[in-house]
């Protein structure tokens, strides 16, 4: 799975065959059968542009709402965040990471790990980030942790709209598609998690390093946390998961400062 996982990143236009092929290649004797139900697995599906199936399985039973971001133009903090899940390998098994970011900065305003797809580490990352602003805009795939009534009632209640890709539109959340590629290829590929205390620390470490250090092309070379403007007090997403904030009652005014936009938008 590792092997498997590494690979997609390298080559996420990969299909079940040409992935069989590569692996038997390295010298992995698979079938194209073993193949398929890891990738399902994992989550991962080759983009053709297609969304990948394996993390988003829809509820039939949920309300699906429009997609709201076509041609909008994203030219300031809290305008649009969005929520996504993706696959962290361990030395043995697996977890679940999803993550709260604003578009504009690519600040990664919360995040949480499960071992389960449940919808309640959705909620809960969901939660940790409204405790330090709210968007306008909140954007996600359809899958039924992000159509489920308990996600979608907190952005309800605090008149936050509701945006969800198209189904089958790998495209439409395409900022939480290149945050996974750079969590996976600068920490997770780095590291075999032995236990799920281990990868919540470390990766803890990274989310402090992605928001308030590593400087992004995109961002005219500056880090995320001073294009989104935080000034004081701990980011929801430097501090362990599930760890109440002290953030919580404070004046929202003490945390950001005004927010610069960008010359390429």
């Amino acid at each position: 799975m590792r092997v498997l996982d590494e690979q997609y990143i390298e080559t996420p236009f990969y299909g079940i065959d040409k992935m069989t092929e590569w692996l038997r290649r390295q010298g992995h004797y698979v079938n194209h059968k073993r193949v398929r139900r890891l990738m399902r697995q994992m989550g991962l599906e080759a983009v053709y542009p297609r969304r990948k199936r394996g993390l988003s399985i829809p509820d039939k039973q949920h309300k699906i709402y429009s997609y709201l971001l076509r041609d909008v133009q994203i030219d300031r903090a809290d305008q649009v965040w969005s929520a996504d899940i993706t696959y962290i390998r361990m030395y043995r098994g697996w977890l679940y990471l999803v993550a709260v970011m604003d578009w504009f900065s690519r600040y990664v305003l919360a995040w949480e790990v499960s071992v389960t797809l449940e919808a309640d580490f959705c909620v809960s990352a969901l939660e940790q980030a409204l405790s330090f602003g709210k968007p306008d805009i909140f954007n996600t795939d359809q899958g039924s942790q992000f159509t489920s009534i308990d996600f979608t009632r907190v952005l309800l209640d605090a008149d936050i709209q509701i945006s969800m890709d198209g189904k089958g539109r790998v495209f439409d959340n395409i900022f939480s598609e290149r945050l996974w590629r750079t969590v996976k290829v600068e920490e997770v590929y780095l590291r075999d998690y032995q236990t799920v205390v281990e990868a919540r620390y470390n990766l803890g470490r990274y989310f402090k390093l992605y928001n308030n250090q590593r400087l992004h092309q995109a961002l005219g070379y500056r880090t995320p946390a001073e294009v989104y403007g935080v000034a004081v007090g701990t980011p929801v997403a430097l501090r362990a998961p599930s760890v109440p904030t002290a953030l919580t009652h404070c004046d929202e005014s003490t945390l950001k400062i005004p927010v610069f936009c960008l010359d390429n938008g």
